[in-house]
Parts: C-alpha cells; sequence; structure tokens
C-alpha cells in the first residue's frame, strides 16, 4: 500500500501541474484581457484615457510581463496561498471567495448526504421488492426526478417556500444578514433557505442513483454465491449487506473522483437562477471578464477535488472489493 500511495500522490502532483497550464492557457485564449475591456469601457462612456494611466495599469496588474512569466507569478503564488488579484473587484482573490467556497461546500456537503440518504433505501427497496406496487411507484418517481428540470424545480419550490414558510426567495440567507458577521442567526437563516437547493441539485443525482443502485444490485441477487448462500440458511439481511450490496457499491465509490466537481460545476444554472453566493455564478463572471486570476483559483479548486477524490475511490474500491489488487496484476 505504502510504494502506491507514493505513486499515486506523485502523479495527483503532476496531474495538477498540467491542469494548471491547461486553465492557464484556455483563461487567455480570449483576445486581450480585463485592462483592455476595460479602457473600452470607459472610452465608450466618453472618458479620455492617457496612454500613462494605462502603462501603469499594465504594470499594477502584473500584465505588461509575457504569458510566461505571468504563469509563474500565478502558479507560484498558488504554491505559497496567494491566489493573486481580482481585476474587476479590486480586492484579493481570497477575500473575495472566502465565503463563496464556504457555502459551496456547504451546499455540496448537505446534496452529497441528501442523495445518499434518500438513494440507498429506495434503491434497496426497489431491489428486494422487485415488481411490487412501491417498486413500481418510486420507479416513477424516480423517472419524474431525471426529466424534471432543475430550473423549473427551483422555481416551484422557491415559490412553495416562500408562499408556506416565508422564506425569502433567492440567496442562502435572509438579505439582512448579508453583511453580517457569523452568528447563530446567520447559521440558522442560511440552514433555513438551505433545503431548497439542495433539494433542487439533489434530485436529478437521487433519481439516477436509485436506477444504478437496482441495477447493479439485481444483478449481484442473480449470482450463484447469492443462490448458495440462501441454501445454506444464511439470514436474508446479513446476506444482502455482506455480499450483493457491498458488490454492487463498487460503481459508486468509483464516482466519488466526479462527484463533488460534478455538484459545484454542474449546479451553475440553478445557482444564476436561484441568486445562490457559490462558486457557479463568480466562475461565469469571472470569465466573461476576464478576471483570471479569481477564474483560475477556482478551476484550480476544481481540479484539486477532481484528483483527491478519485484518489479516495482508488483506496476505498481497494479495500471494499478484495478482487481488485492495486498492482494491477492478478491475484496468485
Amino acid at each position: 500500500m505504502g510504494p502506491y500511495l507514493i505513486r499515486r500522490l506523485g502523479l495527483m502532483v503532476l496531474t495538477l501541474t498540467v491542469t494548471s497550464v491547461l486553465v492557464f492557457v484556455i483563461i487567455q485564449l480570449p483576445p486581450g484581457d480585463y485592462l483592455t475591456t476595460y479602457i473600452e469601457e470607459l472610452r465608450a462612456q466618453g472618458e479620455m484615457v492617457p496612454q500613462e494611466r494605462i502603462d501603469y495599469m499594465r504594470e499594477q496588474y502584473g500584465l505588461d510581463k509575457t504569458l510566461v512569466q505571468q504563469y509563474f507569478v500565478w502558479a507560484g503564488g498558488l504554491l505559497v496561498g496567494d491566489l493573486g488579484y481580482s481585476f474587476e473587484h479590486d480586492v484579493p482573490v481570497e477575500a473575495l471567495i472566502g465565503d463563496v467556497f464556504i457555502l459551496t461546500l456547504v451546499v455540496n456537503a448537505a446534496t452529497v448526504l441528501f442523495v445518499y440518504i434518500v438513494a440507498f433505501p429506495i434503491g434497496l427497496y426497489t431491489a428486494t421488492h422487485r415488481y411490487s406496487i412501491g417498486d413500481y411507484g418510486l420507479t416513477f418517481i424516480g423517472f419524474l426526478g431525471l426529466a424534471t428540470p432543475n430550473f423549473l424545480l427551483a422555481l416551484i419550490l422557491l415559490y412553495l417556500a416562500n408562499r408556506w414558510f416565508g422564506t425569502s426567495i433567492g440567496g442562502l440567507m435572509d438579505p439582512s444578514y448579508l453583511d453580517a458577521p457569523w452568528g447563530v442567526g446567520k447559521v440558522l437563516s442560511v440552514i433555513e433557505h438551505l433545503w431548497v437547493p439542495v433539494v433542487v441539485i439533489g434530485t436529478a443525482g437521487t433519481a439516477a442513483m436509485i436506477r444504478r443502485l437496482r441495477a447493479n444490485l439485481l444483478d449481484e441477487l442473480n449470482r450463484p454465491y447469492v443462490t448458495t448462500g440462501r441454501a445454506k440458511g444464511l439470514p436474508p439481511t446479513r446476506l444482502l449487506v455482506k455480499y450483493p450490496l457491498r458488490m454492487a457499491l463498487n460503481p459508486f465509490v468509483a464516482d466519488i473522483g466526479n462527484l463533488l466537481p460534478q455538484l459545484v460545476s454542474g449546479s451553475v444554472i440553478v445557482s444564476a437562477i436561484m441568486s445562490l453566493p457559490t462558486t457557479g455564478p463568480l466562475l461565469l463572471r469571472a470569465l466573461a471578464a476576464q478576471d483570471y486570476y479569481v477564474a483560475g483559483a477556482m478551476l484550480m479548486f476544481l481540479a484539486l477535488l477532481t484528483v483527491v477524490g478519485q484518489f479516495v475511490s482508488d483506496v476505498l474500491l481497494a479495500v471494499l472489493d478484495p478482487r481488485i489488487r492495486l498492482g494491477g496484476g492478478l491475484a496468485k
């Protein structure tokens, strides 16, 4: 296990390095830069911008350097925790995205818990009660979850939350707490608003996981070892949990590497509709404004989630399923 972990950690560092180069190149692909766009907006408003001011601002933002120099300045800052400076908001990136990352992680963690807590009992029930009324009913609800657009469900739940519970529409907290320091009242306000985006973002993932767990579990329940276990008199619950369920979990463990980045990046439309202060809308705005320090920091955050998730899923797969060998070869 030790050599494998060392190899994987080295691969993670290499992957993040290559990803940082690709992120920087992609952000720089659109013509011009933030300063060029900003100057054009000033001139469109009739304001004269002298060349001396342009040169000063270009030097201040570090845009007078070559692209290679800009990359090494940015990447070197990432290594020491310096995420750079936001051109558009005129503040350090860490000050801009600090609360955004916290709220994004809160929403995503709650969504993951919601997906697993709801999907696993339903998936187990539909697989062990195949073709029953409950199976048909829950399957129908699952198909509705897959077919309902997230943005439409978001609008419906926002209306119902405001009509039934008096919850303010949009955002993750009451407007009175937006600029207030964190305290008990602000945390309770976040909890009050949290259930709507969690249900909206998690609905499609829950429905898909139910279908996958049911299909995988039904496949395992038809295996000869299950028939042998029943013939030997193993209790049904013990037989289900110890063998078929354990094997059916492999695809879900393998998906951990994609789960968090998908939740972060896949909720952009919902976040925009619901005015959520999460990474999605901020990333879109940063890309549109060519505020590449903000966009680069957020894209590297997604890359970090991906490689860490893949590492965790690989290790858990090796622990969960003894048929999987870390070395990639057949067991002897």
